[in-house]
C-alpha cells in the first residue's frame, strides 16, 4: 500500500551514489533497510555553490564528536542546511571521510565494470566526484563528508574505531531541510569497515513534507549557537526574497 505521507521513494543500492535537490521545508527520511550501511553524504547551496557543509564547524559550535538526534548540519556560511529531527541508529561519524579506490582495492580486491557489471566495487571519493561533475563541480569542490549509519569511536590515546553492527535493520534518519539544498550520497562503504567481504548495505531514501517547527524544537533549541544559525537562515531567506 502506498503511504500518502511519502512524496517520493527510491533505494540506492550499496556502493551506488546520487543527488538530488531538497527544498526548505521537505524531510529526507533515509532507512537501513538491511543493517550495517554507510551513506555518505555532502551539502552544498544549489543557488551559490559555493557554500558548503562544513563539519569542523558542525561538531565544535555543538560541543560533540558525533551527530545524531537533535543535531544541525552547518554551511560554511554559519547556516543550518539540515537538522536531525529523528534518529533511531543514534551514531553518525562526522570525522573520517570517504574510502578511496586505492583503499578499496587494497582491503577487499578490484572487481571493475567490465568483470561483474553492477556489482563492481566502488568508492565513496569516485562516486562522489561522479555526482559532483553532474552540477558543474569537481575535486577542489570536495568538502569533508558526513557519514550517516556509521559508528566510529576513539579510544584514550585518539586511535579511531569502526564499531561493526551499530546501525541494525530499519534503522533509520529524518533530515529537516531548513534551506533548499543540493544532497550528494555515496552508499559506498566507509573507510574504517574491516569487513572480510565488500559491504554493500542499500539505503532507502524518502522525501516528505516536514511538519512545523514548534518551540522548543529539538533542533534549533537545543543550544545558542543554533539559535544563532537558524537567525542566519532567516537573514538569508529575507536576501532572496523568501522564495526559495
Amino acid at each position: 500500500m502506498t503511504n500518502p505521507d511519502i512524496l517520493y521513494q527510491d533505494t540506492l543500492p550499496g556502493g551506488c551514489h546520487w543527488s538530488l535537490q531538497m527544498r526548505r521545508g521537505q524531510l529526507l527520511r533515509l532507512v537501513d533497510t538491511d543493517g550495517g550501511a554507510n551513506l555518505g553524504m555532502l551539502l552544498y547551496n544549489p543557488y551559490a555553490l559555493l557554500e558548503r557543509i562544513n563539519l569542523p564547524d558542525t561538531l565544535k559550535c555543538q560541543h560533540t564528536f558525533r551527530l545524531g538526534k537533535g543535531h544541525c548540519i552547518y554551511s560554511d556560511m554559519g547556516r543550518v542546511f539540515c537538522s536531525i529531527v529523528e534518529d533511531t541508529a543514534g551514531w553518525h561519524d562526522a570525522v573520517c571521510g570517504a574510502a578511496s579506490r586505492d583503499l578499496v582495492e587494497r582491503r577487499w580486491g578490484r572487481l571493475a565494470y567490465q568483470q561483474a557489471r553492477n556489482d563492481m566495487r566502488r568508492n565513496g571519493l569516485d562516486g562522489f566526484l561522479v555526482e559532483l561533475a553532474k552540477h558543474g563541480l569537481g575535486r577542489k569542490d570536495l568538502a569533508a563528508n558526513l557519514n550517516l549509519f556509521s559508528k566510529v569511536v576513539a579510544d584514550d590515546s585518539g586511535a579511531l574505531r569502526y564499531v561493526e553492527g551499530a546501525s541494525r535493520p530499519g534503522s533509520f534518519v529524518d533530515l529537516r531541510f531548513e534551506m533548499d539544498s543540493l544532497v550528494v550520497m555515496s552508499a559506498a562503504p566507509h573507510p574504517l569497515n574491516p569487513a572480510v567481504e565488500y559491504p554493500a548495505r542499500p539505503v532507502r531514501y524518502e522525501i516528505r513534507e516536514a511538519p512545523p517547527m514548534v518551540h522548543p524544537d529539538v533542533c534549533c533549541d537545543a543550544r545558542p549557537e543554533n539559535q544563532r544559525g537558524f537567525a542566519n537562515n532567516r537573514l538569508y531567506q529575507l536576501s532572496i526574497g523568501g522564495v526559495r
